[in-house]
């Protein structure tokens, strides 16, 4: 035989949420979705991160003893290199050792695979992300965004640099009418435009 606290009959009605017991909650009603219908936009800037292959050419496999670049030596390694191993991908090339590099040193690698790479930039990843998001919010059309409520995504998968964020907020707050951060349903707000009266 069931206990009573088992057997449905004996549930005390006073321990269940009041919600439950609500006759809307009953009803056939479909769900309202209030955040799609809310009017918030959106703002991914996991859509403008570098859509290929990031890879890095150290210079430092080239130096000396590990401290000078010399010329003869470095122009038949250049030659001798597998440029297309950078074909659809971007190049950064920089020097992970303590040595001055010659300025023509980063041409020279420019000339070798610029007919391979996507781009050839100098420095380091973090440094080419943030490069590549000031290049690509530079021609954001933000007048689509005149008088609209807007959310930039947080939390994404890809390594979004902090000056996308602050560059998209020196962008859109001449135009939104506001600017928040997160998700549509959970956001800090960050900007709203004066009422004019």
């Amino acid at each position: 035989m069931l206990s009573c606290q088992r057997r449905p009959c004996c549930l005390n009605l006073n321990l269940l949420p009041v919600f439950i017991l609500k006759r809307e909650f009953m009803t056939d009603a479909p769900l309202i979705n209030r955040v799609a219908n809310s009017g918030i936009i959106t703002f991914n800037l996991e859509d403008y991160y570098p859509q290929h292959d990031i890879v890095t050419l150290d210079l430092k496999d080239y130096l000396f003893m590990g401290m000078i670049l010399k010329e003869k030596d470095f122009r038949e390694a250049m030659q001798a290199h597998d440029w297309t191993q950078y074909t659809g991908k971007y190049l950064v090339v920089t020097c992970s050792a303590d040595a001055i590099i010659p300025l023509w040193a980063y041409m020279l690698v420019a000339t070798y695979a610029t007919p391979h790479a996507i781009e050839v930039a100098e420095g380091n990843t973090e440094n080419f992300v943030r490069t590549h998001y000031a290049h690509a919010l530079t021609k954001l059309d933000v007048s689509v965004y005149k008088d609209a409520r807007v959310v930039i995504k947080g939390c994404g998968d890809k390594p979004v640099p902090a000056f996308a964020y602050s560059e998209i907020t020196r962008l859109l707050t001449p135009v939104v009418k506001s600017l928040m951060y997160g998700e549509p349903c959970s956001t800090v707000p960050i900007y709203k435009k004066k009422a004019t009266v």
